[in-house]
């Protein structure tokens, strides 16, 4: 999945799949990077495996970012969306690669990736209303997808976390993972302005043991 030739400028990538199937986990070890062999729920895999996870969920937030070429906005955060995905897997690639192995010219997670993150939240939030109220995930497809995608990260960026304390891992790679959550969250919130979806604010009353909302409850 993260083979250390993937180099980007960096190198580009030099590899060929010719097939997908090896036969070679089924004893529950996995390889890395560097040809080490190791339990398939270690923790370095768990790592990458997460950063896995929370690419697929980006990438369908940008389905349904792009879904619609006239939300000229939308089309903008699919692009952004798509640069974040390339990003992943370059973190999923270092992860996958012990210290000692990490080629010159691979690619990774740099402070310039952090700084554009940051940069982003910064234009977008500019736009936002200030929030009066926790909010909660939904109000449009988007807004959801997209607070799946922060809580993905946030138990990526915990488990990089956690790796580093038992290994080496590139302080970028938690950093990354720090802002990318934060910026899922004003995403969020950016997506349902330009759309014009409501938000949905947190009331703690409307939980079953505080007062019960209008209309009524549903018959048995």
């Amino acid at each position: 999945m993260y083979p250390a030739c993937m180099e980007s400028k960096f190198d580009e990538p030099r590899l060929a799949i010719n097939r997908v199937y090896t036969r070679q986990g089924d004893a529950g070890e996995t390889s890395l990077a560097g040809g080490q062999r190791v339990p398939k729920d270690s923790r370095r895999i768990e790592a990458y495996g997460t950063v896995d996870e929370l690419n697929a969920f980006v990438g369908l937030a940008r389905e349904t970012a792009a879904g619609d070429p006239a939300q000229l906005e939308l089309v903008a955060l699919a692009a952004i969306l798509l640069r974040v995905q390339h990003e992943l897997f370059n973190l999923g690639s270092i992860l996958a690669t012990l210290p000692a192995d990490v080629h010159p010219r691979q690619a990774r997670i740099t402070e310039a990736e952090i700084a554009q993150l940051e940069a982003e939240m910064d234009r977008a939030n500019a736009d936002l209303p200030a929030l009066r109220s926790f909010v909660l995930p939904g109000g449009s497809r988007l807004n959801a997808e997209l607070h799946v995608c922060r809580t993905v990260c946030r138990r990526a960026e915990r488990i990089v976390t956690a790796l580093a304390r038992e290994e080496p891992v590139p302080a970028e790679a938690v950093k990354y993972l720090n802002r990318l959550s934060d910026a899922f969250f004003v995403w969020s919130r950016w997506a349902s302005h330009q759309s014009g979806a409501p938000e949905t604010l947190w009331e703690p009353n409307r939980a079953a043991s505080g007062t019960p909302p209008s209309g009524g409850t549903l018959s048995e």
